[in-house]
């Protein structure tokens, strides 16, 4: 990271407040001023430094402010909700973080007369040279300017030194002018010790070598804390191999697992670290280990609350499934991922792969942040024809779109649509050198859906781009691509699927869904160009915690297969290594009922090879003294129950103490406060209840409705209960326990 000085970046160096003797010699330094006139061609060595100004009184004045970010005087140190600000000399600062980065305005200094060679400052907060920045006029006009070195979460709101080389400037009456004019993240600014000086303090922290010994650098991660920036320099220092945030581990206890970096190829060499705050780098190069090999939880699949029969990545968090493609015999799951850290953060691609949907086999992550910014969410596809001509003899190109989030980069940026490529199978990707193909159209254009359309012969891509609406391009090559129209979808925001399918199963009669990240969609008509909606938006989801799901391009038996991020508050997972997972793989189809057209959704068959020892019942009559019928189960279950209730019952299921509340009178399902409302009239309900350790998704009548939940069973056997108030039948019950898809050999 770097603090922004006039159009430069000088590294910067987080640390503590000087201790007090430091401020004491800097204030003898100061009084022992000598009556040296304007530097010539040497200067003088010993000519003291002149405070313009320290802030450390109540008032600004003499300053002059403006609007209300900088509040009614020097702020004493960390202002309410924002993180611990330090660095500072004294007890005051400038801070216009008042009232939050909401707020607006710009402090203006009297005028002075230079006459050191450098001004010297503390800055720290927005990394935005046209809207967070300490700026030198003369005569009014800007000469020189500098901001923080914040643009992305995370960050630190420790002030470093940095300072002008202002030696031409000899004698001018000049002024500083401290402005804040953004309101988003890191809308704010801070400045202290205005110094004017013949030495100009260096940065605290300058980037600090590391010999490469082993292939991976390990770094131990904790469930929570405060974080420290980190960038990864090649030997030259100049470009950043890695750059991420990271709540490192004091010790062993607080470790919930330790994140690799492959330096493969750099073995022999030394590169840089620059980290922030500056008070963490002593704790960064304690715990920082290199090894020959990643090293993974001694109990890795095993731990108690880890889903069974899910995918969730061995460590790190994971949210949007991405590059759903299959080829030659492997499906691809990529997934946003964060290599460092239990919360969301420095997104990366990771990357598994299966052969039947069902076991996983994590490889290492495909798609690594890079200047243009973080890797969000996004497609792949296979390049059979090599339309693209990235592809070689025998050797097509998958080929994986995604946003690159500049808004999260070191370097900040735009959002960009960008494309990497692997020539081996996906084993290991490359970006495309003519990086973006698709410049930003609207600020936070993102998740590129792209797919074959075989009537035009051309390449789709659907992507977000405003509220309320998804843009539609095509492509002849994968690099070039031209906006087709726009799609009018109420709702709609991240994350698009366009995708067609046979009507009740007839291949000649198909229509096309357009989907939103909540699973809200349109079922509707789609010519190469344009999307026409037949239906209004309708729901996919009545559960809580499936969000932003997918659906695999090429999958060799013609299904169209969904899956989903079970987005929760992480409660399920306490102490765990890893955070969130993904939903089954689904099966889509459109199918006429009586309300119209629709979509269902049910598990995918290869499920059905992880069932063990079924137990099976018929016609059991829950009414008086047997109202209630409970059986032991494992904690991994797959339960299929036919009910058949009149209006004046209610019917309880108890699924190891989670309760669904089947009320046909109200036709009504409940469950952990959601509901289906809106159950056919006349029908019985079936429901198929997928139970791990962690999750519950119920699918009801066929596939018509879904619910999805994240909630932590943990590992420990339990009850299955139906209870009927007044009285209720029990058609058909079979409990089939799974057996858990990760295998020891696996860690």
């Amino acid at each position: 990271m770097g603090i922004c000085v006039g159009r430069q970046s000088v590294p910067k160096q987080p640390g503590k407040t000087l201790p007090l003797v430091c401020r004491m010699a800097m204030g003898v330094w100061i009084v022992h001023a000598l009556a040296f006139g304007l530097w010539g061609a040497e200067t003088p060595p010993d000519r003291p430094d002149m405070v313009i100004d320290d802030f450390e009184r109540a008032e600004y004045a003499p300053w002059k402010a403006e609007g209300e970010a900088f509040g009614p005087g020097p702020a004493e140190g960390t202002l309410p909700n924002q993180m611990p600000v330090t660095g500072y000399q004294g007890r005051r600062l400038v801070n216009s973080y008042f009232k939050g980065d909401g707020t607006t305005g710009i402090l203006t200094s009297p005028p002075f007369t230079i006459q050191r060679r450098y001004i010297a400052f503390l800055i720290g907060g927005g990394g935005y040279q046209d809207e967070t920045y300490l700026e030198l006029l003369i005569d009014g006009k800007g000469v020189r300017r500098a901001c923080g070195p914040n643009t992305a979460p995370g960050g630190s709101e420790e002030l470093d030194w940095a300072n002008w080389d202002v030696s031409e400037l000899a004698g001018k009456t000049a002024q500083l002018r401290i402005v804040d004019r953004r309101t988003g993240g890191w809308g704010h600014i801070n400045v202290d010790s205005l110094l004017q000086t013949d030495r100009p303090p260096p940065p605290r922290n300058q980037p600090w070598p590391m010999k490469v010994t082993a292939r991976y650098v390990l770094l131990p991660v904790a469930g929570n804390g405060d974080k420290i920036s980190c960038q990864l320099l090649h030997q030259d220092q100049k470009r950043v191999l890695y750059y991420f945030n990271i709540a490192l581990a004091a010790d062993d206890r607080q470790t919930r697992f330790w994140a690799s970096i492959d330096l493969e190829g750099f073995q022999g060499k030394t590169l840089f670290w620059q980290t922030r705050p500056a008070s963490a780098k002593e704790l960064f190069q304690k715990r920082l280990q290199q090894a020959d090999r990643p090293l993974w939880p001694k109990d890795l699949y095993q731990e108690p609350y880890r889903p069974q029969f899910h995918f969730s990545p061995r460590v790190g968090w994971t949210n949007d499934p991405n590059g759903l493609v299959y080829h030659d015999g492997l499906y691809h799951l990529f997934f946003q991922h964060n290599p460092f850290g239990i919360p969301w953060g420095n997104m990366t691609w990771g990357h598994a792969v299966s052969r039947d949907l069902v076991h996983w086999e994590q490889w290492p992550n495909a798609i690594w942040p890079d200047q243009l910014g973080t890797i969000f969410s996004g497609s792949a596809v296979v390049d059979l024809n090599n339309m693209s001509g990235l592809g070689q003899p025998g050797k097509p190109a998958l080929c994986a779109f995604y946003t690159a989030a500049g808004d999260h980069s070191y370097k900040p940026g735009p959002f960009t649509q960008c494309l990497a490529y692997s020539l081996d199978g996906g084993q290991t990707w490359k970006k495309y050198q003519g990086n973006p193909v698709l410049e930003q159209i609207a600020p936070g254009n993102r998740d590129p859906k792209v797919f074959w359309h075989e009537p035009t012969g051309r390449w789709i891509m659907v992507l977000y781009v405003r509220r309320d609406a998804f843009s539609i391009f095509s492509s002849p090559d994968l690099k070039q691509w031209r906006l087709e129209s726009e799609v009018d979808f109420p709702t709609a925001h991240e994350c698009p699927e366009l995708f067609e399918l046979p009507v009740d199963g007839d291949p000649k009669n198909t229509r096309w869904v357009i989907w939103t990240a909540s699973g809200n969609h349109r079922i509707g008509r789609f010519d190469g160009r344009q999307f026409i909606a037949e239906s209004e938006v309708l729901p996919s989801e009545w559960g809580a915690n499936c969000y932003a799901g997918q659906t695999w391009n090429n999958e060799p038996k013609g299904r169209r297969i969904f899956i989903g991020w079970m987005n929760s508050d992480g409660s399920a997972y306490p102490g765990m290594p890893f955070n969130q997972q993904m939903t089954v793989p689904r099966q889509f189809s459109v199918r006429t009922t009586e309300s119209g057209l629709r979509l269902f959704s049910q598990p995918i068959p290869e499920l059905e090879n992880l069932r063990r020892k079924t137990q099976s019942w018929e016609n059991l009559r829950l009414a008086g003294p047997q109202r209630r019928r409970q059986w032991e189960v494992g904690d991994l279950l797959d339960v299929e129950i036919q009910l058949e209730a009149t209006k004046p019952s209610v019917v309880t299921l108890d699924v190891r103490g989670v309760r669904l509340i089947y009320d046909p009178g109200r036709r009504q399902l409940e469950c952990l406060g959601k509901k289906i409302s809106d159950l056919p009239v006349g029908q019985g309900l079936d429901l198929r209840l997928l139970v791990d350790r962690t999750s519950l998704e119920i699918f009801v009548l066929g596939g018509r409705f879904v619910m999805s939940f994240c909630h932590p069973f943990g590992s420990e056997k339990g009850t299955f209960a139906v209870e009927a108030d007044p009285e209720a039948t029990i058609r058909l019950l079979k409990i089939h326990p799974l057996a858990s898809i990760w295998q020891p050999s696996e860690k």
